[in-house]
């Protein structure tokens, strides 16, 4: 009965609140309460925790470990800087990325020649047509630029032999160089 008691008085008293900074202090700058001080305190708990972290895990490395960023990572100033090598792609990886990338030119102006057509029988949106046509007609450029661009890169000529008939599509001869 004496803990009901207790409980029953605890609920009437005041909460404790730590007592402002007097007014003849205050040229003194921020009274720091006990809340400031323990972030303050943890903050420089956690910071010493990782150095000791690190200054132990400095301690146990391995002097004969080897990582391959060793050979890329270079100290500028006191920072680590990774140096990027350039990739060296060989002709034919060049060549095959040419051909997607016109590969993929030409499938997004076929895909706008398909909606300008569309758009076209049905003229309800009259400045988006036109931009779709101006839009279809700079891919076009772009795919003919880009396949000029890959007939000069490669060596090898081609010689129309048969011209193409209905039935069957032109047969080209190729010429080809040795290699040097």
């Amino acid at each position: 009965m004496s803990s009901a008691f207790r409980k029953a008085l605890k609920s009437q008293q005041r909460n404790h609140r730590e007592r402002s900074q007097p007014g003849f202090r205050k040229h003194l700058g921020f009274l720091e309460k006990k809340k400031d001080y323990k972030i303050r305190a943890n903050d420089y708990h956690s910071k010493q925790n990782q150095l000791r972290a690190l200054r132990r895990k400095a301690l146990e490395k391995n002097p004969d470990e080897f990582y391959h960023k060793m050979i890329t990572n270079k100290l500028k100033d006191g920072v680590h800087v990774l140096s990027q090598s350039k990739e060296e792609m060989t002709e034919e990886q060049l060549k095959v990325m040419r051909t997607q990338d016109i590969k993929y030119v030409e499938m997004k102006r076929v895909a706008e020649a398909k909606v300008t057509s569309q758009t076209v029988c049905c003229i309800s949106a009259g400045c988006t047509l036109k931009q779709r046509i101006e839009r279809e007609k700079k891919m076009f450029v772009i795919v003919q630029k880009i396949q000029t661009r890959k007939d000069l890169a490669d060596k090898v000529k081609k010689v129309k032999v048969k011209n193409e008939t209905v039935n069957s599509p032109p047969i080209y001869k190729f010429k080809t160089q040795r290699k040097r």
